[in-house]
């Protein structure tokens, strides 16, 4: 289908929309301030070894130093002396049937591990005699070392590093120190496997590895490679910094979102690749020059006065993607609810009668359905459980032709998912894999009037406790007889109005006398009685 790229970048934020038919399928936000450093690579320097916990710190610069285990620690000179290993290692690549996630979802700051494509804590397969391995017999106190955020850090903890350093690409991951070769499992096809690993051997630098991601399957060889050389270059950078730079510093920054989408998203099947930054129009044109040249007659910089997201419509659908309830074109209408444990989406014929009987009705309305939450679940980026609620449907060929259509629609989702068959009760369980937050947690924050429960007390409900709370302040002190309640003034309307008789009937039976007072600053549910 067609395809595009429309890339909307601020010096605060930088937002990347992937249009289909012209319309936002997938969205793509990064804050300045909220810029990870997983997937930085560091030139650092050992500041202690402990022995007898098999780490080391590394001072890579930051504010507190990193923390580096044994697993972690690939043999030192074979990174200082790299080329010269990897001429002498030329032959003997392993080639290994990988269970791994290599759905091809967005690896987002680079971290390979979040992608499937290492194992244990090293990155790698267990090696002979690994318990052997100590510490101190690899590392030196004041010794200089490459190593790769793996983790952030957290607390009074800094950040987890490793050796083992892994560049992901769209198509393939490139591990420069492991030897290793691998093609994705998801990849079923003997004939497309035996193509990918042919075109692996053909392009692989000697003694390096590589995955193969399931997004390769069926793509041009041409992207592929491409994909491959940009990695290569990208070490080859690496190494060139590495024997300049002083440490500790940083020789490598996790490449940014529209590098990333240059990376992830951009090869042959997209049209064109628009973005309305001049500045960021000529980097992205530099990168594509050095690693992506085949592409740069489909990159556009737009200059209209009417701002991009504006021009191709992604404005109102991020707005839509916000909302709790998404119309369909028919008149009926999906309900989505997310929660810390799941998202639910309810299906429901809202205005829709039909013209036929009930159960065509209903099936039209599912089938409907089906394409608009998978293009929900790309757009919000909706991950973990889910659980759709799909209108019951009487005959099983029915419930069949929903679920082929769902399932199908979600083989156009990059992000792995997993589903059941509809239960009795019109419900479909999946999973989908979940790489980054989705808009809703990006763009919004927990509500501080309603404390995120997405509800208040109604005006009736905070009336009743606050005639409640006269009840108990009248026992505590029975020698008053007036009292001031201080409520909302949607609350005193209720005391007011509808309320009245009840107010009147409890001033009787306790003998008092009630002032009601409206107060503008009080929450709605906030109420005050105090004795006069």
């Amino acid at each position: 289908m067609p395809s595009e790229i429309v890339v909307n970048a601020e010096t605060f934020e930088t937002r990347v929309a992937l249009l289909e038919n012209g319309v936002a399928a997938e969205l793509y936000i990064e804050r300045e301030s909220g810029k990870s450093i997983v997937g930085n690579v560091y030139k650092g320097k050992v500041t202690k070894v402990l022995p007898g916990m098999q780490a080391a710190f590394v001072d890579i610069g930051l504010e507190k130093a990193g923390f580096l285990y044994v697993s972690d620690v690939h043999t030192i000179e074979s990174i200082e002396n790299y080329r010269k290993l990897a001429a002498e290692q030329a032959d003997g690549e392993e080639e290994d049937d990988l269970d791994f996630d290599a759905n091809g979802d967005e690896s987002d700051n680079g971290d390979a591990r979040e992608n499937g494509s290492q194992r244990g804590a090293a990155g790698r397969r267990p090696r002979r005699g690994e318990k052997d391995r100590h510490i101190q017999d690899m590392l030196k106190d004041g010794q200089d070392v490459i190593v790769q955020v793996s983790k952030e850090p957290l607390g009074t903890k800094g950040s987890r590093l490793t050796s083992y350093v892994t560049l992901p690409g769209r198509y393939v991951v490139y591990m420069p120190t492991i030897r290793q070769i691998g093609i994705s499992r998801r990849i079923e096809n003997e004939e497309e496997r035996k193509r990918l690993k042919k075109l692996v051997r053909k392009n692989r630098q000697p003694g390096a590895g590589y995955i193969v991601r399931t997004a390769s399957e069926t793509m041009p060889a041409r992207d592929i490679e491409a994909n491959v050389n940009f990695l290569h270059a990208l070490w080859e950078d690496i190494l060139a910094r590495n024997e300049t730079a002083p440490a500790p510093s940083r020789i490598h920054l996790n490449l940014n979102i529209i590098e990333r989408t240059v990376r992830d998203l951009f090869n042959s099947s997209v049209d064109r690749m628009v973005i309305d930054s001049r500045e960021q129009y000529e980097k992205t044109r530099q990168f594509l020059k050095n690693y992506y040249p085949h592409l740069i007659p489909k990159l556009r910089r737009y200059d209209g006065a009417e701002p991009i997201f504006d021009h191709f419509g992604v404005e109102l659908e991020i707005e839509r993607a916000l909302g709790q309830r998404v119309w369909l074109r028919s008149g009926g209408y999906i309900v989505i609810d997310q929660t810390e444990a799941l998202t639910t989406v309810d299906v429901n014929t809202g205005r829709f009668v039909g013209k036929r009987n009930p159960e065509e009705t209903i099936l039209q309305t599912n089938q409907e359905a089906v394409r608009e939450i998978v293009a929900q679940l790309r757009l919000r980026n909706l991950g973990g459980i889910i659980i759709v609620d799909f209108i019951d449907m009487e005959k099983q060929a029915n419930r069949e032709k929903v679920f082929n259509a769902f399932k199908e629609e979600l083989g156009k989702d990059r992000s792995r998912t997993n589903i059941l068959k509809i239960s009795d009760l019109g419900l479909v369980e999946m999973t989908r894999k979940r790489v980054r937050d989705s808009i809703q947690r990006t763009l919004c924050g927990s509500c501080p009037y309603c404390e995120g429960r997405g509800q208040v007390k109604s005006a009736v409900s905070v009336s009743y406790e606050a005639m409640r709370e006269v009840r108990r302040m009248r026992n505590a002190h029975k020698d008053a007889a007036k009292f001031l309640v201080n409520v909302h003034p949607e609350v005193v309307d209720v005391l007011l109005d509808e309320e009245r008789k009840h107010v009147e009937e409890l001033e009787r039976t306790l003998g008092i006398q009630l002032v009601i007072k409206g107060d503008a600053e009080l929450h709605q549910e906030g109420y005050e009685v105090v004795r006069l």
